[in-house]
């Protein structure tokens, strides 16, 4: 029975997924046209577009398990995470607007470097949110299915900024046809209005006072250290987050090709946003039927249900590379579908082993050690799908341009934007089921050790 202290209030939950209204709008619109935006916008070849972006992510990992530290010391110190996380939901709307304001005619040389920066500023103000918003599941509740049915309602406010964004953002850089780096900014602009809500009132939801005491005051290199100590100590913990990294490797492969398939697959810049709403509009109803799943027969079991889903829908796009046509639409809601509970059941399992930690392992709070390294993790999957993507384009030959130039692509660079968005993302996927069948965590486990 779930004592009161564990159940959350419908404000906890509405607040809490409030938050991925910022957390998927970062995650998806520079994952969608960045690459995108410096290749057909600003004349960077696909290798440097690559690296910029790269760059910036790998900056975003170095930094998340010293901001996961960071936030323990601050709960600690204050008897709250809040302090980081109202500074990355100030930080971040300025740093994103930068990122898509490079003046007219500086060249692709200077317009690379100022993305990066631009970018690398935002990713640290995205981390100093986000690191410390992923603790919070393991302290607002200890209750098993608490966790589930908040991150399911995480989700659904995911999906939902997936959909916003990922289709919005386009429309909204498509209305000045005649001036697209305009386009972007005005696009950069309203999209950071609503980053910088979502983040702002996350940030309410975060304890005031801590759940158990945390050693203040570690160096940056012990930072790292217990980053490498959970790793080590906690076998649940590596294999859900090498899971997860490779699915956000496969997700973050799609979601870099999807502006590319629109135009050069299907012919049409603007089909990017059907090629979302065919994603998101499952999601949407699907995330509490993935709950109920895991209510049933346990959330490790459904992950590897939405896993394989996912692993067939995105085989079935491979068809594309010999069928283009707009049947992809299909699949594509499947894989929708099944993301919806690749979302839900790994960030709800991530809490029962912060908590496994806590109990059975004997350690102080280490939720944000724990959220840092994840961090990190997901960070490098995503990061990691626009890297191989700019491979593939430049094994490929992909020509690049300006916003004003027209080019004809090569067949190889067609094929392979295709393959990019079907096969190589099936591959990992089938990859990430033979990581997951060595997650050992049930139910039992977490409830026997929380009593």
């Amino acid at each position: 029975m779930r004592s009161a202290s564990n159940t959350l209030t419908r404000g906890q939950i509405t607040r809490y997924a409030i938050g991925s209204l910022g957390t998927g709008g970062f995650a998806t619109l520079p994952g969608l046209v960045l690459v995108y935006y410096l290749t057909d916008s600003l004349g960077v070849t696909a290798l440097a577009a690559g690296a910029i972006v790269t760059g910036a992510k790998v900056w975003d990992v170095l930094i998340d398990p010293v901001i996961g530290g960071l936030s323990d010391t601050a709960l600690a110190r204050s008897g709250s995470r809040r302090g980081l996380m109202l500074i990355g939901s100030i930080g971040l709307p300025i740093a994103f607007v930068l990122t898509f304001a490079v003046p007219a005619g500086i060249g692709p040389v200077a317009s690379g470097v100022w993305v990066l920066i631009a970018f690398m500023l935002a990713a640290a103000c995205f981390s100093l949110f986000q690191v410390p918003y992923i603790a919070l599941p393991a302290e607002l509740t200890d209750d098993y299915r608490e966790r589930t049915r908040l991150l399911t309602w995480r989700v659904v406010m995911l999906t939902v900024a997936i959909l916003l964004f990922g289709a919005g953002g386009p429309e909204i850089r498509g209305m000045f046809d005649g001036d697209p780096l305009l386009g972007y900014l005005v696009m950069a602009a309203v999209a950071a209005v609503l980053l910088g809500v979502g983040l702002f009132v996350a940030s309410t939801v975060a304890p005031t006072r801590p759940m158990l005491p945390v050693r203040p005051g570690a160096s940056i290199a012990m930072h790292y250290r217990n980053g490498l100590d959970a790793l080590r100590e906690s076998q649940p913990f590596r294999v859900l987050l090498g899971t997860f990294m490779l699915q956000g490797l496969a997700t973050g492969l799609m979601l870099a090709a999807a502006q590319f398939v629109a135009r050069w697959v299907l012919g049409d810049e603007d089909a990017v946003t059907p090629l979302f709403v065919a994603l998101i509009a499952p999601a949407l109803l699907m995330a509490p039927v993935w709950k109920l799943v895991a209510d049933r027969i346990g959330k490790e079991r459904g992950f590897r249900i939405a896993s394989a889903v996912f692993l067939a829908a995105t085989a079935v796009l491979g068809l594309m590379v010999w069928m283009p046509g707009w049947w992809i639409l299909a699949p594509v809601a499947l894989a929708g579908a099944a993301y919806a509970g690749m979302q839900t059941l790994p960030m709800a399992m991530l809490p029962d082993v912060i908590a496994h930690d806590r109990t059975a392992g004997g350690h102080d709070n280490r939720s944000g050690v724990f959220s840092g390294v994840w961090t990190a993790g997901e960070t490098t999957g995503m990061a990691l799908g626009a890297t191989v993507l700019s491979l593939v384009l430049a094994m490929t030959g992909y020509i690049e341009t300006t916003a004003t130039v027209e080019v004809v692509q090569p067949d190889a660079a067609v094929t392979g934007i295709a393959i990019a968005f079907s096969l190589l993302p099936a591959a990992l996927m089938l990859l990430s089921l033979v990581a997951l069948a060595r997650y050992r965590l049930r139910e039992r486990d977490i409830v026997g050790t929380s009593a």
